[in-house]
């Protein structure tokens, strides 16, 4: 039997939390996002966003949002650019292992929509450029997700 993916409701609702290190890749991608959850019958009053000062933060505050349970999904949002040193790697590491522990522990979409990318080109590329917009993309799988946790007992 294949499970079916139901749309969302009216009583759905959605946080995303976004870093505001390399905003200008960011605001693109949280764009992306909020568009897409427009075009499914998200309704903007549904949506809360939450900018934190860099990805390191996003798990503390995606955390804190997962618990209180408003929510049928969470979408993160960042811009990880390699710089000179190993920084970017140790960020990386963290904040993907922190996600994927907050989404487990409290039975929760939480989606990677942080960037991890090699230039401030590549950054660029995939936040609405020529690789389209991992915002939106992470608001499709987002919405998928909550869909088929529906009709999962």
């Amino acid at each position: 039997m294949e499970l079916e993916i139901s749309p969302v409701d009216g009583s759905d609702r959605f946080a995303i939390v976004v870093a505001e290190w390399n905003r200008s890749i960011t605001e693109k991608l949280l764009a992306g996002a909020l568009g897409t959850l427009q075009a499914n019958s998200v309704s903007p009053e549904a949506v809360d966003v939450a900018w934190v000062p860099g990805a390191w933060e996003i798990p503390l505050v995606a955390q804190r949002l997962a618990q209180s349970r408003q929510y049928a999904a969470l979408i993160t949002l960042g811009a990880v650019i390699r710089g000179e040193t190993t920084h970017d790697e140790h960020i990386n590491r963290g904040v993907s292992l922190a996600l994927v522990e907050i989404a487990l522990s409290n039975d929760l979409p939480v989606l990677f929509g942080v960037l991890t990318c090699n230039s401030m080109e590549q950054a660029i590329h995939r936040s609405g450029g020529n690789v389209g917009n991992k915002g939106s993309e992470c608001a499709e799988a987002a919405l998928k997700m909550v869909g088929l946790l529906k009709n999962i007992a």
